[in-house]
């Protein structure tokens, strides 16, 4: 089992490469300056590594503590799991389940009953993980924009 921990700024190389990965379409600038304001608000974010018994990062998972109205929740505050990210030569080992287990418990310490999460429609991996994990769909969502002329 991998060990997990919660990142801190001696992070950065590694949690960087690993959001780039999880999220490809952001430029690292964009990373970076996320990373500086996650580790600003530990109220607020919560972030946890998973590291093999080198200290190498075999994957990430972050998560937020929300507010406003969670979809499929019925209270506030709500934990939120923002994204999770495990290396693919080391999914099916349980490195997930322990990420995960890191962000319920840390959910709980911040007064949260639940953990939301959420997939593209599409992602049906993504949706498989989830169940696999525990969760249970409550809703699906198709959200709309419309450019206004003049603006």
């Amino acid at each position: 089992m991998p060990t997990i921990r919660p990142c801190t700024a001696n992070d950065r190389a590694a949690w960087l490469e690993l959001r780039q990965a999880l999220w490809p379409e952001a430029h690292a600038d964009e990373h970076g300056d996320e990373i500086a304001g996650l580790l600003n608000e530990p109220a607020r974010f919560g972030q946890f590594l998973a590291l093999d018994d080198q200290e190498r990062a075999l994957g990430l998972i972050e998560a937020s503590i929300r507010h406003d109205y969670v979809n499929g929740t019925d209270g506030s505050p709500v934990a939120f799991a923002e994204g999770m990210y495990v290396r693919p030569d080391h999914r099916q080992q349980g490195v997930a389940t322990a990420l995960m287990r890191a962000v319920e418990a840390w959910a709980l310490e911040h007064g949260c009953s639940e953990l939301a999460s959420d997939a593209a429609l599409g992602n049906r991996l993504s949706h498989a993980v989830h169940a696999g994990l525990g969760f249970e769909e409550t809703e699906r969502v198709v959200f709309f924009r419309k450019a206004l002329k003049g603006s």
